[in-house]
């Protein structure tokens, strides 16, 4: 019989069925590292959505054969300790291939159309005290022939290019930093950072990625471009970009993710004197329905892996 325990089951707001197979199954809303290891004593199956899964608990549970992620990125396993150990890793995809596309171009549209500061400044009775019909305080960029620059070409990337060019925007399709050749259809790194009004990070968290927007990087765009992260938050040097948006060195920045989540306090990133900059909390690919499909494709990797499904 198998044992599954789902340590943070409080990540995901969607039903979810039990596996169609003879099972115990426990649930924690949450758990810190240091209860993960008594929580996983007997587990064959770990649900795991963030929580770190390093070699030194892994190597006591004897009894586990898979790791079940209830979101894509795996950076918080070691995977390379469950390859030698026999231990599978499944996590689930596509389930966010409309819903996180949908929050880039909200943070994409609220910066480039200045929603936050209109609304503060209607708050403020500008409008009020305005001797016309309308409020001329802020300028208003319009994605329609706009340069769009994608840094990550999976799914979410794809699903990022089909609204843009819905909008009218021109898309650069980044080649990985320090490529040797450039692919058909792709544009150096560099030149999309230079090129793009808006540069948009879809990449996993790996070595090759972190901190790959850095000090650097953010000098080489445009003064009036914008930065949306969806991705993971150390993609991007968090001090540096807040250096940038202080100094004015670029417009805007709209971020869903954090290096450390959830952030302490003394995140650069969470300086509410920051200039246009939008910060929501790693929601991005938390609509309704996306997180019912993450739910199920979960159950359904559960299930495939008992009955030796690929």
């Amino acid at each position: 019989m198998e044992t599954v325990v789902f340590l943070e089951r409080d990540t995901l707001c969607a039903s979810l069925r039990r596996p169609a197979f003879e099972h115990v199954w426990r649930d924690y809303g949450s758990t810190r590292p240091e209860e993960a290891g008594a929580r996983l004593a007997g587990a064959t199956v770990a649900v795991v959505n963030k929580l770190p899964l390093g070699a030194d608990l892994l190597a006591r549970l004897p009894a586990l054969r898979l790791i079940a992620v209830a979101a894509t990125g795996t950076d918080n396993i070691d995977l390379e300790f469950c390859r030698g150990r026999g231990i599978e890793v499944r996590n689930v995809r596509g389930y966010a291939r409309e819903t996180l596309p949908e929050h880039v171009l909200m943070l994409t549209l609220a910066l480039g159309r200045d929603l936050v500061g209109y609304r503060e400044d209607v708050r403020a009775g500008l409008w009020q005290r305005a001797g016309q019909f309308c409020l001329h305080t802020r300028e208003i960029r319009d994605l329609h022939g706009a340069s769009l620059g994608l840094v990550g070409y999976g799914t979410l990337g794809r699903g990022v290019e089909r609204l843009a060019l819905a909008f009218g925007m021109e898309v650069l399709v980044s080649e990985r930093r320090g490529a040797d050749r450039v692919r058909e259809g792709r544009t150096p790194f560099e030149e999309v950072l230079r090129g793009s009004d808006v540069l948009s990070l879809h990449v996993p968290l790996c070595e090759e990625t972190r901190g790959m927007v850095g000090r650097r990087e953010l000098s080489l765009m445009k003064p009036s471009a914008i930065l949306i992260n969806c991705a993971r938050g150390g993609v991007v040097d968090e001090a540096a970009l807040a250096e940038a948006l202080r100094e004015g060195r670029i417009a805007g920045a709209g971020v869903d993710v954090l290096s450390t989540e959830p952030p302490g306090d003394d995140n650069p990133l969470l300086d509410p004197g920051l200039p246009n900059l939008i910060v929501t909390p790693h929601v991005a690919w938390a609509g309704r329905r996306a997180q019912q499909k993450l739910a199920d494709q979960l159950i359904d990797n559960i299930e495939d892996f008992v009955r030796r499904k690929p």
